[in-house]
């Protein structure tokens, strides 16, 4: 936590600029593209990475469809994940987030900016009625990055936790390509108290298209992709 906190001290000004400029583009659409929203988080997430003496090794980038929507299901291990995903991600991408932490100051406004979805862990309803948006919004073209896990542990280490399988019903419903991703080394950023440099991964596996898991059920694709993810994961740290 102790690089979080550094950055926050360190990006003080930087945080009383982009705050307010970034809940201002998410407030008018007619006036900023989804392009130039997602340009703007780019630029924050840059300064984080710089500032927090973070770098992303991107792998299987030319994996990902250069049209169409889809949908990233990757790994969870901390706070660092959206961001370090998005970074190395060229079209504009949104994120399925906790609805409690989502209203989190800068949490609030960036994920905003770049129009995501947040869920309530308490109401069934609600999270049902967000899953079938976002496969709505998918239909249309759009992409996004979800998290199966839900949460992450404090564990330092690259496991991974039980996948929620309801969180696929979103790829299901619109007969999108699924794209799992594998985040190694992502708990320390965060989740280590030094500010040594810290070096993490993303691999973008290969799409997984709606031909291969139709007439699957929600839990099967879930093994299907966690599968996947955690035998890419230990290729990089075996």
């Amino acid at each position: 936590m102790i690089r979080l906190y550094f950055v926050i001290i360190l990006s003080i000004f930087s945080i009383i600029y982009f705050v307010p400029k970034m809940a201002h583009y998410a407030k008018h659409p007619e006036k900023y593209s989804e392009s130039e929203c997602y340009d703007l988080a780019q630029e924050v997430i840059r300064r984080v990475k710089k500032t927090g003496r973070i770098t992303t090794e991107y792998y299987g980038v030319d994996n990902l469809p250069c049209e169409g929507g889809y949908i990233m299901y990757a790994n969870h291990q901390g706070k660092y994940d959206a961001v370090g995903v998005l970074s190395g991600h060229r079209r504009p991408c949104s994120v399925l987030m906790d609805k409690k932490r989502s209203k989190m100051f800068i949490a609030s406004q960036f994920l905003d900016l770049i129009k995501g979805q947040r869920i309530d862990r308490e109401s069934i309803k609600q999270q049902m009625r967000t899953l079938h948006n976002i496969a709505d919004e998918v239909k249309e073209g759009r992409i996004y990055l979800i998290f199966p896990e839900g949460g992450y542990r404090r564990d330092q280490d690259n496991s991974t936790n039980e996948f929620k399988h309801g969180c696929f019903i979103s790829a299901i419903r619109s007969q999108c390509p699924i794209v799992p991703v594998a985040l190694v080394d992502f708990y320390k950023p965060f989740g280590i108290n030094s500010l040594a440099p810290v070096a993490t991964k993303v691999i973008f596996l290969e799409p997984i298209p709606y031909e291969e898991y139709k007439g699957m059920k929600a839990l099967e694709i879930s093994d299907l992709v966690k599968g996947r993810i955690e035998s890419e994961i230990q290729k990089w740290v075996a």
